[in-house]
């Protein structure tokens, strides 16, 4: 379930972040901008406004868990094989943990920086109105659920279009005399 949130909440961000990414992307941006180019940081308002989002978002929250998730996984995946470990590197986890924590945290701060520099303090704050309303909450209630279904729909798609697509190719190829 953690994992489904988690990549839900990622899609979300992905969504709402890409057309930044593909700015970023523009192969048609200067290779090295002016100084005068490079964009203020975001203020403290839209930075609290970026946050609000990502909390209503799950985003935070996904943030936070993944370290322990991670660390159970890998206590659990150890513990199997290595039954003879599991009290040592629990201490040995316990005692790293909050060094991984912190990486959580800038990690956050990063992103919320990212959404704050994405989209502008009002759009960030009428977003979140959005997912606070009746409906806003009813799309967050069912995108994870949405999310699943739609790979049920576009993994068996993807999977055909590849055959297709190789057996297509090679029968044009054949046609043009290539050997393929």
């Amino acid at each position: 379930m953690f994992l489904g949130r988690s990549v839900a909440a990622l899609l979300v961000a992905g969504a709402t972040l890409a057309p930044l990414a593909a700015f970023a992307g523009d192969a048609t941006a200067p290779a090295a901008p002016p100084a005068a180019a490079i964009p203020a940081p975001p203020s403290p308002a839209a930075v609290a406004a970026a946050d609000q989002l990502l909390i209503i978002m799950g985003v935070k929250e996904n943030v936070a868990k993944t370290v322990p998730t991670m660390m159970s996984e890998f206590e659990r995946n150890v513990a199997t094989s290595r039954p003879d470990l599991r009290d040592s590197l629990r201490e040995a986890l316990n005692t790293i943990k909050p060094e991984f924590d912190k990486s959580a945290q800038q990690t956050y701060t990063k992103v919320e920086a990212l959404l704050a520099l994405a989209m502008s303090e009002k759009e960030l704050l009428d977003v979140a109105a959005f997912f606070n309303s009746p409906t806003g909450k009813k799309y967050l209630a069912m995108q994870p659920i949405f999310i699943d279904k739609l790979q049920d729909v576009l993994g068996p798609w993807r999977q055909s279009l590849s055959t297709d697509i190789v057996a297509k190719a090679r029968e044009q190829m054949k046609k043009m005399g290539v050997d393929f």
